[in-house]
């Protein structure tokens, strides 16, 4: 896989792929259209940035390039790529708990906070990518 050089993209399987940890000034993107929504990415070597109609949905420290990023109530998943490790938020319920997996291995059980943030360890510096899988616990 690789950075995505257009920013953002919707792929052929209709999951969005956002990102580029290669750039070294901030660099961004707004307006994106996908599925009704509004999308817009900021993103550059530190950070990568996405929100949705204005509001947080993604984002690592470092920046990352995200692939195959499909979200739905009940369950997120894509794949993540960088040059280091990373530390990836994300927006989901409010305390609500989630089963977490990272590249096929069980992370556990996390609660979100009041704000519905989640935060995960993306260890790329001994990958070249790893698959996040989030499901919500009934």
């Amino acid at each position: 896989m690789a950075v995505i050089d257009e920013l953002i993209r919707e792929e052929e399987d209709g999951t969005l792929s956002f990102g580029n940890y290669a750039l070294t000034e901030k660099t961004k993107k707004d307006g994106f259209m996908y599925m009704g929504d509004s999308y817009k990415i900021k993103t550059f070597d530190e950070i990568t940035k996405l929100e949705k109609n204005g509001s947080f949905v993604y984002e690592s420290v470092p920046g990352t390039a995200v692939h195959g990023f499909r979200a739905t109530a009940e369950r997120v998943e894509f794949t993540v790529e960088g040059h280091k490790d990373a530390q990836v938020t994300l927006e989901l319920e409010p305390e609500q708990e989630y089963k977490i997996s990272v590249d096929g291995t069980d992370a556990g059980t996390m609660k979100t906070n009041l704000g519905g943030k989640l935060i995960i360890s993306a260890l790329l510096e001994e990958k070249d990518e790893i698959l996040v899988v989030v499901e919500k616990i009934d």
